[in-house]
């Protein structure tokens, strides 16, 4: 047997190289965090402009990361996924600041401004895609099985304190509001934002000591050929299936929990917003959770995580099957207990299904970790994009057929309780037969 066809056991990534992955990610998080938050407000209450603009561009830069995959086939060809982090990273930042110029510009030339927002989302879009693909392929194939499931708790937990630290920064900051004020917050952001991850990412890639492939050689694979070959394979096509569904059901309460309360149980616009904050806790107590037992208990295989994506889809079907209840006695029914639940089952849920998925994304042939995980964060950006609209669609839609606020939410709570039944059933099957990559441990 020639001495290319011996494959090295892999060295993983330590703690701290995860730790500053988990830098990257919250540095896109803050960016992100820009457009579809602060942006969103400035067009609505400061510009009085429709309220259907902000979510139109949010949704579009959502449909930009169907190119996910293209971003991780890119990344897989090169051998090198820093360059992309990096060149990702740098077009986000650059489409936040564009997109801040454009919201100015909205006021006194529509035509103008609109397009070039539609550019400056489109650039954040296919930054998050480059750049969130190209990391999470890199940690699919440096983190060690054992760890997996602790790497996506950290990773998404970092996600968003990039996302509440941004927040908070640029709220105290930009406080009396003036456009000047308004470009200078952004800018900085952004500018702090794509340093910190240049400065996280680098170096850590050089580490990683590659296993020799028999076919390291051979001429690479076109974009065309590696999806027909990752969609031939029935996992991989399962659990593409199974992102979609269950981010689908995790997106579409997104939109109208806080309705749901002020509606049905009657809450002032700041006691939703604390439910809200509950939901939020919980989800962060969800990941901690998961992302302790997930690795404290794993074997060497993602079908390791099967129990905790169980444990997650279903805690979160009866906790939605809980609010649909809820709707028959408000006065009686402990809403805040329910919705903290259901915040800590879907925290279960996400960090179990991305420790699921960089487990298949590094047990599938060698150099395929990037398109694979560009398939499923596609999946994912559309179920993402959809499930809100869904939702918010869907409960107007029944108020106007039903004439009831509450059996229009029951209506859509039980609704989403179902996918997500439908969605842990997919997830269990699917993380039944997973192979396992051999992997050696770094020291943190």
């Amino acid at each position: 047997m020639s001495a290319a066809r011996i494959a090295a056991p892999k060295i993983g990534l330590g703690w701290t190289d995860i730790m500053r992955m988990g830098l990257v990610q919250a540095s896109i998080g803050a960016i992100v965090m820009l457009a579809t938050s602060l942006l969103n407000r400035v067009m609505v209450v400061e510009y009085a402009l429709p309220a259907a603009l902000p979510a139109g561009l949010v949704a579009w830069h959502y449909a930009v990361q169907l190119s996910r995959p293209l971003w991780g086939h890119g990344s897989d060809k090169g051998r090198k996924r820093t360059p992309w982090i990096i060149g990702g990273m740098g077009i986000l930042a650059l489409g936040g600041i564009v997109a801040v110029n454009a919201t100015i510009l909205l006021p006194v030339a529509a035509i103008p401004g609109t397009l070039l927002a539609i550019l400056a989302f489109s650039m954040i879009g296919a930054g998050v895609g480059a750049a969130g693909t190209s990391l999470l392929a890199m940690l699919a194939s440096g983190v060690v099985p054992e760890r997996r499931a602790a790497a996506a708790a950290i990773t998404w937990i970092m996600m968003v304190a990039g996302i509440v630290m941004a927040a908070a920064t640029a709220g105290s900051l930009i406080d009396p509001f003036s456009e000047q004020r308004l470009a200078t917050v952004s800018g900085g952001v952004a500018l702090c934002a794509f340093l910190l991850a240049w400065l996280a990412i680098s170096g850590i890639e050089r580490r990683l000591v590659a296993p020799a492939h028999p076919h390291d050689d051979a001429p690479s694979a076109s974009f065309g050929e590696a999806l027909r070959e990752i969609m031939g394979d029935a996992t991989a096509r399962r659990f593409t299936i199974f992102v979609f569904v269950s981010m689908l059901a995790y997106a579409m309460q997104d939109l109208i929990l806080e309705p749901y309360a002020g509606l049905v149980f009657g809450m002032s616009p700041g006691e939703s917003t604390k439910l809200a904050g509950l939901q939020h806790g919980g989800v962060m107590a969800g990941m901690i959770v998961a992302g302790i037992g997930g690795s404290a208990f794993a074997g060497r295989r993602p079908a390791d995580l099967r129990w905790w994506i169980l444990a997650g889809c279903g805690g979160s079907a009866l906790a939605l099957a809980g609010l649909a209840l809820a709707a028959t006695a408000p006065d009686a029914w402990p809403l805040r207990v329910n919705v903290g639940l259901l915040g800590f089952a879907n925290g279960l849920f996400a960090v179990s299904a991305i420790g699921a998925m960089m487990g298949l994304a590094g047990a599938g042939q060698q150099s395929k970790e990037g398109v694979r995980m560009g398939v499923w964060g596609a999946a994912q950006a559309i179920a993402f994009g959809l499930g809100g609209l869904t939702g918010a669609l869907g409960v107007d839609a029944a108020r106007g057929m039903l004439a009831s606020d509450g059996a229009a939410f029951q209506l859509i709570f039980a609704g989403e309780a179902g996918l997500f039944v439908f969605a842990a059933l997919l997830g269990v099957r699917v993380t039944m037969r997973s192979p396992a990559p051999s992997m050696v441990a770094a020291p943190a």
